[in-house]
């Protein structure tokens, strides 16, 4: 009897479409270190599935089809994205300073932000938001609520 949830897998995993399946593949690779883990190639080239492990995590992708209905376009055919893919990481610095290096573009600065994490977050060439996260420290929610409160605070404030 096969496994409900296949091996490699998590409960919930990201399937994202790019027009070009095989470049974004290429692209999440070089970018955020991201292994191969299978490329089930379309008609004339193109990318029906693939996937890609990012930590303990697979991320599925593929290429455009047009004629198709929703979940079969990308970002940059339906005007943006309406969704984030968070990746915790051990190092985000160096996940988020590999993207930028590799062409995305900074839509969130790296900073230790109240809730914890040291975040920030890029949008790739291909029209997805990615969020890229390390713990730095265990709080309660007591006290995020009052960072939150004092950061909401600086914010109207202007500073």
């Amino acid at each position: 009897m096969p496994k409900a949830i296949p091996d490699g897998f998590n409960s919930v995993s990201a399937h994202i479409v790019v027009e070009d399946g095989n470049a974004g593949m290429d692209w999440y690779m070089k970018a955020l270190g991201a292994e191969e883990v299978m490329r089930m190639p379309g008609p004339g080239g193109t990318l029906m599935h693939g996937q890609i492990r990012i930590g303990n995590s697979i991320v599925m992708i593929s290429g455009e089809f047009p004629g198709m209905e929703e979940g079969c376009q990308s970002p940059a055919t339906v005007g943006g994205t309406t969704c984030n893919v968070h990746v915790y990481t051990e190092d985000c610095d160096a996940m988020f300073n590999g993207a930028i290096e590799a062409g995305a573009t900074v839509r969130y600065p790296l900073e230790n932000a109240f809730w914890g994490d040291r975040y920030g977050m890029i949008k790739d060439p291909f029209g997805h938001i990615w969020s890229f996260a390390t713990k730095k420290e265990d709080l309660t929610d007591g006290e995020i609520a009052k960072r939150a409160e004092d950061f909401m605070a600086k914010m109207k404030g202007g500073g």
